[in-house]
C-alpha cells in the first residue's frame, strides 16, 4: 500500500508550518462560503433583477462549472509556476468578482462575477499541495483533515452571511470581498511555495472540452421539465454532451499531460473516494438548497415562508456542528480510518434528507435536518482529501486530490439542475419530497461506496505482503 510521504526538504525545514496551514484553512473556508451564501440569496436574485427562479440559479451552477475546469487546470498551473502564485491569483479573482457582484445590476453582470469567482475552488487542492509539501509525515493527515473540516464550516458559514445582511445581495458580496482580500493578506505573509516551479504544459483543449460537456448537459438537465424531457432542445443538448464528453476523454487519453488523469478515476485506490466525493457534494448542495428554497417558500404551498435571516437561523446548527468538529478532525483523523468517516459522514447526510421526506411540517425539523447535515458533513469532509490520497503513490498526490476536489465539485454543481427539474415536474411540498429523496439516497450510495471500497483497499493492503 502506498503512503503519505512528504518530501525530504520538509523533514530538514526547521519551520513551523502551521500558520500557513491555519491561513489555507481559513482562505478554504472563505472558498467554499462564497457558494453557498448565494443560495437563500437565490428568491431575493429572482425578484431584484426580475428573472426566473431557473435563470438566477444559473450563478451558483455556473460558478460550481467554473469552479470545476478551474480546479484541476490551475493545479496544473500550481505545478509548473508554483501553488503560491495560483492560490493568490484565485483569491485575487475572488476579490474581484466579488467586488464585480456588489455592484451588479442585472443578472448578466452578476454571472460575470460568479464566473471570476468560481476559480477560487482550486484553492483547496493547491492548499493540499503545499501541505503535502511542507507539514511532517506524521502530521500529514491531521493538516489535510484541517483543511477540509474548515471547507465545510465555511460552506455552513455562507448560509450564515446571507441571513445576517437580510437578504441585501450586494452587502453579501462587499463583505465577502473584505474578507477576501483579508486572507490573500495573510496567505501573502504566511505561505511559501517549498518546492521550486516545474515544467509542463497546460490541457487548454482538455478544459475547454470539459467545460461545454458540462454546460450542455447541466442546461438539458435544468431545462428539461419546462422545455418537455422528449423535445428537441433538451435531446440535442444531451447528445452535445454525449458527444463532447466522448470527445473528452479520448483528448485527455492522448494527451501527455492531460487536464484529468482518466486512470486516476477508476484506480482502484480513489475509485470509492472519487464516487463517495461526487455524491456527497450533491447530497450537501441538494440538500442546502432544498431547504432554503422550500424555508422561503410561500405558506400556501406548504413552505414557512421565511425571510433569508431566517433561513440562515434554520441552518446556524450545521455551521457550529461543522466548526466544532473541524477542531477535532485531527484526533479523528488519527483514531479513525479515513473511510469510515466517510461512510459514516455520508450515512449521516444522508439521513438529513431522509428525514425531511418523513417529516416537515415544522420549523424543528428544519433545525433536526440542519444538525444531522452539519454533523456528516464535518465528519465526511474532514476525511475526504485523505482517504483521495492515501492509497495512491506518493508522487500522484496532488494529483488525486485535484481529481478528488474535481469531482466533488461536479457533484454538487449537478444540484441545482435537478432540483429546478423536479420542482417543473412536481412543485410544492410533495416535490421538495422527491428532492430530499434523492438527496438522501446519494448519501446513501456514497456511504456504500466508501465503507466498501475502504474495506477492499484494507484486504489488499493486508494480502500484498504475502503476495509478493
Amino acid at each position: 500500500m502506498a503512503t503519505l510521504v512528504a518530501p525530504a526538504a520538509t523533514k530538514t525545514s526547521g519551520k513551523n508550518p502551521w500558520p500557513a496551514v491555519v491561513s489555507l484553512a481559513f482562505a478554504a473556508s472563505i472558498a467554499a462560503l462564497q457558494n453557498t451564501a448565494v443560495v437563500p440569496l437565490l428568491p431575493v436574485l429572482q425578484r431584484e433583477l426580475n428573472a426566473s427562479l431557473t435563470a438566477v440559479t444559473w450563478t451558483l451552477t455556473l460558478s460550481l462549472l467554473v469552479a470545476a475546469v478551474a480546479t484541476p487546470l490551475l493545479s496544473r498551473f500550481g505545478d509548473m509556476y508554483g501553488r503560491r502564485p495560483m492560490i493568490l491569483g484565485a483569491l485575487a479573482l475572488l476579490v474581484i468578482g466579488s467586488v464585480l457582484a456588489a455592484l451588479a445590476t442585472s443578472l448578466t453582470m452578476l454571472i460575470v462575477a460568479r464566473v471570476l469567482q468560481g476559480f477560487v475552488a482550486a484553492l483547496v487542492p493547491l492548499s493540499i499541495g503545499v501541505v503535502r509539501d511542507t507539514v511532517p509525515r506524521h502530521q500529514l493527515a491531521t493538516g489535510i483533515g484541517v483543511l477540509s473540516a474548515t471547507m465545510g464550516f465555511g460552506s455552513g458559514g455562507g448560509m450564515i452571511l446571507a441571513g445576517l445582511a437580510s437578504g441585501d445581495f450586494h452587502l453579501v458580496f462587499w463583505i465577502m470581498g473584505g474578507i477576501s482580500l483579508v486572507a490573500a493578506v495573510i496567505v501573502a505573509v504566511l505561505v511559501r511555495d517549498s518546492r521550486p516551479a516545474g515544467k509542463g504544459r497546460p490541457d487548454l483543449l482538455g478544459a475547454a472540452l470539459l467545460a461545454a460537456w458540462l454546460v450542455a448537459l447541466m442546461l438539458a438537465v435544468s431545462e428539461g421539465g419546462s422545455w418537455g424531457w422528449t423535445s428537441a432542445g433538451v435531446l440535442g443538448l444531451l447528445a452535445t454532451a454525449v458527444v463532447l464528453a466522448a470527445v473528452w476523454v479520448l483528448v485527455e487519453l492522448k494527451v501527455a499531460e492531460p487536464l484529468v488523469e482518466m486512470s486516476m478515476l477508476v484506480h482502484r485506490g480513489t475509485v470509492g473516494a472519487t464516487v463517495s466525493s461526487m455524491l456527497l457534494g450533491f447530497s450537501f448542495f441538494t440538500i442546502l438548497t432544498g431547504m432554503s428554497g422550500f424555508a422561503q417558500a410561500p405558506a400556501s404551498s406548504g413552505g414557512f415562508g421565511a425571510s433569508t435571516l431566517q433561513v440562515g437561523l434554520y441552518l446556524l446548527p450545521s455551521t457550529l456542528f461543522m466548526l466544532v468538529i473541524s477542531l477535532f478532525a485531527g484526533r479523528f483523523m488519527r483514531t479513525f480510518r479515513a473511510s469510515t468517516m466517510v461512510a459514516a459522514g455520508s450515512a449521516v447526510t444522508g439521513l438529513a434528507g431522509l428525514w425531511l421526506v418523513l417529516s416537515n411540517d415544522g420549523s424543528a425539523d428544519l433545525y433536526v435536518a440542519a444538525s444531522l447535515m452539519g454533523i456528516g458533513l464535518g465528519i465526511g469532509y474532514a476525511a475526504l482529501g485523505t482517504m483521495a490520497v492515501e492509497h495512491v503513490d506518493p508522487a500522484k498526490t496532488a494529483v488525486a486530490a485535484g481529481v478528488n476536489a474535481l469531482v466533488r465539485i461536479v457533484g454538487g454543481s449537478t444540484a441545482g439542475a435537478v432540483i429546478a427539474a423536479v420542482l417543473a415536474a412536481q412543485p410544492g411540498v410533495r416535490g421538495y419530497q422527491w428532492v430530499f429523496g434523492v438527496a438522501a439516497a446519494a448519501g446513501a450510495v456514497a456511504a456504500l461506496f466508501a465503507a466498501g471500497y475502504g474495506a477492499l483497499n484494507r484486504r489488499a493492503a493486508v494480502t500484498a505482503p504475502s503476495a509478493r
